[in-house]
């Protein structure tokens, strides 16, 4: 299955999240992620639907529909080539600091804290598949709890 990342500009309202997840649940596609911020213009919010479906036009219909919503501004596909997707992850884990330090460099994180001589929660940011990459190198057997943002995009 294809990941697709649909990006909707809407007004800030309440029951539109409610709306568009109706809509999408109807149509029998599970979402993999969802994010909402506010955009650069005030009462407008910005939202990114990732979800896995190989048919085109299904995405296509998809993003007619949410067009019909009169709280919805814009709906479009975004091209993988030719965005940015990223995510951030939080996560707890428990390893020495000798291995931690090895991926230093390789990957985009962040010491949160330091917990102990061998407990950290760290910040990873990237794609989802650096983020996935980085937690099956570190070894997903320290990882004591995880917390992710779901992805956003952005076109280039």
């Amino acid at each position: 299955m294809i990941r697709r990342a649909i990006l909707t500009f809407m007004l800030d309202r309440p029951g539109v999240l409610n709306k568009v997840s109706m809509l999408i649940r109807k149509k029998m596609y599970n979402v993999d992620t969802l994010t909402v911020c506010s955009s650069r213009v005030p009462g407008i919010s910005r939202m990114t639907i990732t979800l896995r479906e190989d048919d085109e036009a299904k995405v296509e219909q998809i993003i007619k529909q949410l067009e019909k919503f009169t709280e919805v501004i814009s709906a479009k596909e975004l091209d993988t080539d030719h965005s940015y997707w990223r995510e951030v992850a939080i996560i707890q884990l428990e390893v020495d600091a000798a291995h931690l330090e090895s991926f230093h460099g390789r990957y985009n994180f962040e010491v949160l804290e330091k917990k102990n001589e061998d407990a950290y929660i760290l910040q990873v940011a990237g794609s989802t598949r650096q983020i996935d990459s980085f937690l099956d190198e570190i070894g997903r057997e320290y990882i004591i709890e995880i917390a992710r943002t779901g992805v956003t995009a952005m076109e280039k």
